[in-house]
């Protein structure tokens, strides 16, 4: 059994905690789907970066990534109260393209296949 280290249990509550606090605001403020992907946290639990993903155009990814950084400092105070640290981390989004990338090799992939049948080269 895999155990965890008290920084894993709180990088998995910030990302619960901050898709719960933000989910329906965002939603509403940017209309666009926006994901929370992946929280980095610093052993000493000081700092986290919290990774997310927009799936719309450049115009509203650019506009969530300017409203989560304006937002920050309200999102570690809410974060604060709901977390029983100490110290609350110092908390900075940080867009990530991972999704995106694997959407385009998907559709890459898929080119490829339906040129594979269209030639008559698909021997699977």
């Amino acid at each position: 059994m895999k155990r965890f280290n008290r920084a894993d249990r709180v990088r998995s509550q910030i990302l619960r905690d901050v898709q719960t606090l933000l989910e329906q605001e965002l939603a509403a403020k940017i209309k666009a789907l926006i994901t929370f992907t992946d929280v980095e946290i610093t052993s000493d639990l000081r700092y986290a970066t919290i990774f997310y993903s927009v799936l719309g155009d450049e115009e509203q990814k650019r506009r969530a990534g300017g409203y989560l950084t304006g937002i920050q400092k309200r999102v570690q105070s809410e974060l604060g109260n709901l977390l029983r640290l100490k110290h609350t981390p110092e908390i900075k989004f940080e867009f990530d393209p991972s999704i995106e990338r694997g959407m385009r090799i998907e559709q890459l992939l898929n080119e490829i296949n339906r040129e594979k049948k269209q030639n008559g080269t698909d021997h699977s």
